[in-house]
């Protein structure tokens, strides 16, 4: 995370020619993730009132959590991210800067150190490339020295784990950090190891906590663990928690890395509490109703209401709200029964609705702004034997001696000589083919004879 000097323990010092070292960012880490437990330094951006010395004294990383506090009297100007060489019991140790500045003094009153206390001790000066090296070949010695005290400790079958093992700066000591549920001997310990690596060796007892702190890892939750990146003041967490959140005393979902209850268990513990004092005692709640006793089931905080079942229908859940069990509560106090748990809705009455207008000119009509169909007259054919029937009606009647055929039907316009076509032959025998026609053809419903009288 963050940037890679700060990560490699080089710093931030290959900021442009004109900028401070540090994340080039004033001398503060612009990205917030360069070491564990880091704080965000709000004051970096403010200048300091005329006159005003800066705070002589800045804090310092070492490996993994670990941080103290150092005075600079040589006056030094340091950035976060710079490595220094910095005063130790025996020797020399190098860090990193994490904070400088005003915030210091903050940091300060909130972990109890006093300004003049003996703890803090001095800033020798930036640490020079020789010292950088050595400390980094001091680094790749914590890994393996960790497995071989682990194999030594089990040797002597002392009963503690071995986490973590943490080389000073100039090679000369290292720090053994370990966790153990009883007081543990290991004096004969620190002779093996003084014995196999040729250093002075200071054995810290740590908890299960400090110890997940130190290490990190990433939680159920999908984010860096509480304790590696913020969290240092180590409540203890009891299974009354889980409860008071109506979580299930599971201890696969509520243990975290370092094998205890997890610390995000109090976060939001007030806010139940004071949820809670609304609600009556689950234990002592059982409801008397004309259909039989009722008893609690469950509780939905956030929601205020509480959950309760028959006796006789144990599977069947009826939801109250907290108003309405604290009203049963009361009638059973006082010697009486409700009908039921829940409270009957009253039927509201049905009225008939007057219109406050009146529909006159039809305004109400969902057809009113559709368009009338047009009526579409079809063209009928005209039937021949019609018009020769009225032209026959028209013409006058030949005389029965005039006539040479006197079965031949009656030619149209007999009173009128007949119109010779390109053969010069009459057209009587058109009209006697398409009478023929009509009668062959079959009736048809939709083909209706016309009428003789129009």
């Amino acid at each position: 995370m963050g940037c890679s000097g700060c990560s490699t323990g080089r710093g931030c010092s290959t900021a442009s020619p004109g900028l401070p070292g540090g994340c080039k960012n004033n001398g503060s880490c612009g990205v917030g993730g360069c070491n564990k437990l880091n704080v965000f330094d709000w004051l970096a951006n403010m200048e300091l009132p005329g006159g005003q010395a800066p705070f002589d004294i800045v804090e310092i990383r070492f490996k993994n959590s670990r941080k103290e506090f150092y005075k600079n009297s040589l006056g030094v100007p340091l950035y976060v991210g710079d490595v220094v060489s910095v005063e130790a019991a025996s020797g020399h140790d190098i860090g990193v800067v994490s904070l400088s500045g005003e915030l210091v003094r903050l940091q300060m009153q909130k972990k109890n150190v006093k300004y003049n206390s003996e703890e803090i001790k001095k800033i020798y000066r930036k640490a020079k490339p020789n010292d950088i090296e050595k400390w980094h070949e001091a680094q790749k010695l914590e890994q393996a020295t960790m497995y071989s005290a682990r194999t030594i400790a089990v040797k002597l079958k002392l009963q503690m784990k071995i986490s973590d093992v943490e080389y000073q700066g100039d090679r000369t000591k290292a720090i053994f950090y370990y966790t153990a549920e009883d007081r543990v001997d290991f004096r004969e310990l620190i002779k093996v190891l003084a014995e196999e690596f040729k250093i002075r060796i200071e054995m810290k007892q740590i908890g299960s906590r400090h110890e997940a702190g130190r290490l990190g890892a990433i939680g159920s939750c999908g984010r860096e663990l509480c304790c590696s990146t913020w969290l240092t003041d180590f409540r203890s967490v009891s299974t009354g928690a889980a409860r008071y959140q109506q979580l299930s005393l599971n201890p696969l979902k509520l243990a975290g890395q370092c094998g205890k209850l997890k610390c995000c268990l109090n976060y939001e513990l007030d806010s139940y509490m004071d949820a809670l004092k609304d609600f009556p005692d689950v234990n002592n709640v059982k409801l008397e109703t004309a259909l039989g006793r009722a008893f609690h089931q469950k509780t939905d905080i956030f929601r205020r209401t509480m959950f309760f079942s028959y006796t006789s229908e144990p599977d069947k859940f009826i939801a109250l709200t907290i108003e309405r069990v604290k009203e049963i509560m009361a009638m059973n106090a006082e010697g009486s029964k409700p009908d039921d748990l829940l409270v009957k809705a009253a039927v509201p009455k049905i009225t008939e609705r007057k219109l406050d207008y009146e529909n006159v000119v039809g305004q109400d009509s969902v057809t009113r702004f559709d368009k009338a169909k047009k009526k579409k007259f079809k063209n009928k054919k005209r039937n021949p034997n019609k018009q020769q029937n009225a032209s026959e009606g028209n013409a006058p009647k030949p005389n029965a001696e005039a006539a040479p055929n006197q079965g031949a039907p009656k030619a149209a316009n007999a009173g009128s000589p007949p119109k010779q076509g390109n053969m010069g032959a009459p057209k009587s025998n058109n009209n006697r083919n398409r009478q023929n026609r009509n009668r062959n053809k079959p009736n048809n419903p939709n083909n209706k004879p016309a009428d003789p009288k129009s």
